[in-house]
């Protein structure tokens, strides 16, 4: 999975629109970085009880997935994809993050200016609301920025103290080209 490439904003698309494009990249090359750095690491470890939110590593990927899936169904306004317990592997859950995060950017970047700003209803279990589209993009890439660093956290609990940068400002200066 590659980041996409971006150039700067140009005066027929708005900076929102620029914003939350290059947001949803971002976010793909951070889970990437992510995974690969994971990759390195014992399949055990990845499967261990740590004390977080969710109880281990492979736990708060398929969150971060489950999420990103959720969102990407409210922004393409299509029905959510049934929840069916996962069995698979960490190297399944590696490549179903990945996938979805690729088809956020993929399709983010593909949205217009009036796409990016429409509103979206949103009635579930747990709240309504009717936001504009860049919210809910923000929302999901602040989601999961907050569970990749509890992995890092994690990681460091199980001794690793070699985990990768993920932050914006990085992704801006050195993870994408224009």
């Amino acid at each position: 999975m590659t980041t996409q490439h971006m150039a700067p904003a140009t005066s027929t698309e708005t900076a929102i629109a620029y914003l939350m494009k290059n947001y949803a990249n971002y976010n793909l090359w951070a889970n990437t970085t992510l995974v690969k750095w994971l990759n390195s690491k014992p399949i055990t470890d990845l499967e261990q009880e740590v004390a977080s939110s969710f109880p281990s590593i492979k736990l708060t990927l398929l969150h971060i997935w489950q999420t990103e899936r959720y969102w990407l169904s409210i922004i393409k306004k299509q029905d959510q994809l049934p929840y069916n317990e996962f069995t698979g592997t960490i190297q399944d859950v590696f490549d179903v993050l990945l996938k979805t995060s690729g088809e956020l950017a993929t399709y983010i970047n593909s949205m217009t200016d009036e796409t990016v700003q429409d509103r979206t209803f949103i009635e579930s279990p747990w709240f309504s609301c009717d936001f504009r589209n860049f919210e809910y993009i923000m929302h999901f890439a602040n989601h999961s920025t907050y569970h990749r660093g509890q992995i890092i956290t994690m990681g460091r609990t199980l001794g690793y103290t070699d985990a990768p940068m993920t932050d914006y400002n990085l992704y801006n200066i050195d993870g994408k080209e224009f």
